[in-house]
């Protein structure tokens, strides 16, 4: 099973055109659209994101993650093996929340070039045919080489920052719940925000925290949009106001 994670949007070629060059090198593979509308050109935010939803993959699955501002520079491209769970991208930080929170993790650069390689489109010419190698079974270790560390490394912490918002105006933060009691409110902007076990837990018209179900903080507001009604973007961030 093969995850794909990025940028790309839905209504350009591009995630076609990735889906073709891994069906023309694994043809049974079964592929899952996770997001294509990944924050754009926003590394730290796309990384927190995939750490948050790759605790759903199952084991020996593949993500291909292409968040990639900086392709056809000197950037590498790696193939990382975390908790049991393959991941293939630029070494950019994009991995680097995921490699950071692994309690195991593997790496290697990718040394392979096709014959044709495109410089703007490595989604499709070089992580895409990795990653059909590695879902079935056979692991390129010709074309990879075994490193030590990745290349740019992210703080792997949480992060008080809105990382991705929804179509309902929903606003996911880089907040894990594990250590944020109940009790916690946030301040964003003038506002106060206090926690909500769900959405009908909230009145009406009420802004609301709740642990969403990747376990991570989010802000809502109750039948409408919370990003429209404070003016939100990704990257705002916010205080932490934890219980005495």
């Amino acid at each position: 099973m093969i995850f794909l994670l990025t940028d790309y949007g839905s209504f350009d070629p591009y995630c076609g055109l990735l889906k073709a060059a891994i069906w023309g090198n694994a043809p049974d593979a079964i592929i899952v659209d996770l997001l294509h509308q990944a924050p754009e050109f926003n590394i730290t935010a796309s990384a927190h994101l995939l750490a948050a939803m790759s605790l759903q993959f199952p084991v020996a699955s593949v993500c291909v993650a292409v968040i990639d501002p900086g392709v056809g520079s000197e950037r590498e491209a790696v193939v990382m093996r975390a908790d049991e769970k393959w991941f293939v991208g630029p070494d950019n930080g994009l991995l680097a929340v995921v490699a950071g929170r692994a309690r195991k993790s593997e790496l290697w650069r990718i040394d392979w070039r096709p014959e044709k390689l495109s410089v703007s489109f490595h989604g499709r010419d070089l992580f895409a045919p990795v990653a059909a190698w590695i879902e079935k079974g056979a692991f390129p270790h010709d074309k990879l080489s075994s490193i030590s560390r990745l290349q740019v490394v992210l703080d792997s912490g949480d992060l008080a920052e809105v990382i991705y918002i929804d179509h309902y105006g929903n606003l996911l933060t880089g907040l894990r719940t594990t250590q944020i009691p109940r009790e916690t409110t946030f301040l964003f902007g003038s506002w106060l925000i206090e926690y909500s076990r769900v959405f009908s837990d909230a009145m009406p018209g009420r802004l609301f925290w709740y642990e969403n179900s990747c376990g991570m903080v989010e802000f809502a507001l109750n039948g409408s949009s919370a990003a429209q009604f404070l003016g939100t973007r990704i990257g705002d961030q916010f205080e932490i106001h934890l219980p005495p």
